[in-house]
């Protein structure tokens, strides 16, 4: 879709006003869904008006509220911040370069330090599949936008899996390249060792093409060649729902033929613990001097968490990640990718964090921190199921090797 709307754009055959038009009325009609926190659409009809020749060009976006825009809001989803945006980030001036025409910010878990998408200075952020049920964050209304056709194209942030855990539960891709794909520098950091940009979209091909477009890295977007496969056998990986459980087994019937074989991770324990280690830290340094009693009540007993991490356990925890890398790089080495559910659950009930946040989040949160940890590039991609979104993760050791398999996948798993 991207490429098809770009060579349109560039052609003459498909006007970028009217592409804007559509956008911004979409997301007019999608406002019970609280994705989108600020549309531009004056500066988004500008944009459409000039002459756009870039990979991209013409094609909406939306951009994560953490992510800096020259002349809109910078709030990063807290009520402590009402700043304006004194420059493009990164990623931003890359998307112009391509192309894409910013529509306006997306909806993230307060300072991106949560996995649910529920706590904002605007509430929380809904699933497009019932209302009811949360995203996941922290790319919270990047994942409902794409999911409900607002945009083709989102980019969010992913310091612990927040680009594939709404990707995976609102029914979507998410692809989190390797460590410093896409550059951070006017990104407020949760966790700069572990801080990563990512997209999301419909397909797994436009994934791909969208993270082409804008590093110029050639990646695959179809393969003839099936792949050897690691499917996960951890416990703690396979703790999933009945519902997740049946469309993962689905799945994996689904690729048969492919080379299916087991695969044992670096110990779950372990790996969750130095992240969480590396990233308590870095975040508490990041708010440090902030006033945090005015957050959102989880991310404030977050920080207050993060701070009490001794400095032995940090540097313990950087040693782990070494090690764990170490022991992640050998089994990739054996397969072209390794295979786990993204999340072990379908979307929760919003209400639910009022009963039981910390069993919530870990569920949420349990499949997705070693490629973080790892720095190893990670794409969820859904799976055919009767009920609520269901997503599978491809691990690979590079950006053009996920986007391969993720490709392959994708299309086995369209084959009845």
């Amino acid at each position: 879709m991207l490429k098809e709307i770009a060579e349109g754009v560039r052609a003459g055959r498909v006007d970028p006003v009217e592409l804007v038009e559509q956008a911004l009325a979409r997301a007019e009609q999608a406002t019970e869904l609280n994705a989108i926190v600020q549309l531009d659409a004056d500066g988004a009809r500008r944009a459409a008006a000039q002459l756009l020749t870039g990979p991209l060009a013409g094609v909406p976006v939306l951009v994560k509220e953490i992510i800096e825009i020259e002349g809109l809001p910078y709030r990063c989803g807290s009520a402590t911040m009402d700043g304006i945006g004194q420059r493009d980030a990164g990623v931003v001036r890359q998307l112009r370069a391509a192309g894409a025409i910013v529509i306006g910010l997306s909806h993230t878990h307060e300072f991106a330090y949560g996995c649910t998408g529920t706590s904002n200075r605007v509430g929380p952020c809904r699933n497009p599949h019932d209302l009811t049920r949360m995203t996941g964050g922290s790319s919270s209304g990047a994942g409902a936008a794409v999911a409900a056709g607002v945009v083709p194209l989102a980019i969010g942030t992913d310091t612990a899996g927040s680009v594939r855990i709404p990707a995976a539960l609102c029914g979507v891709v998410g692809f989190k390249p390797a460590y410093a794909t896409l550059p951070v520098d006017g990104v407020f950091p949760l966790a700069q060792s572990l801080d990563h940009i990512g997209v999301l979209t419909t397909t797994v091909a436009d994934a791909a093409y969208a993270l082409a477009a804008l590093t110029g890295e050639e990646l695959p977007a179809t393969t003839k060649t099936a792949p050897r496969l690691g499917v996960v056998v951890n416990a703690e990986y396979l703790d999933h729902t009945p519902e997740v459980g049946a469309a993962w087994s689905a799945a994996l019937a689904r690729l048969e033929s492919a080379t299916l074989v087991d695969v044992r991770l670096p110990d779950w324990a372990e790996t969750f613990t130095a992240a969480a280690d590396l990233q308590g830290p870095e975040a508490a340094a990041n708010h440090l001097g902030r006033s945090i009693d005015l957050y959102q009540p989880d991310v404030r007993e977050r920080l207050r968490e993060a701070a009490e991490v001794p400095q032995a356990r940090y540097e313990a925890a950087r040693e782990k990640a070494a090690v764990i890398t170490a022991a992640l790089q050998s089994t990739l080495d054996q397969v072209d990718a390794i295979l786990t559910p993204t999340v072990l659950t379908t979307a929760p009930p919003i209400d639910a964090m009022d009963n039981d946040e910390k069993t919530v989040r870990a569920q949420i949160l349990r499949t997705t921190r070693l490629a973080n940890l790892t720095g190893y590039p990670a794409v969820t991609l859904p799976i055919p199921t009767t009920g609520l979104p269901v997503g599978l993760q491809v691990i690979a050791k590079s950006n053009a090797k996920a986007a391969d398999v993720a490709c392959w996948i994708e299309l086995a798993l369209q084959q009845t």
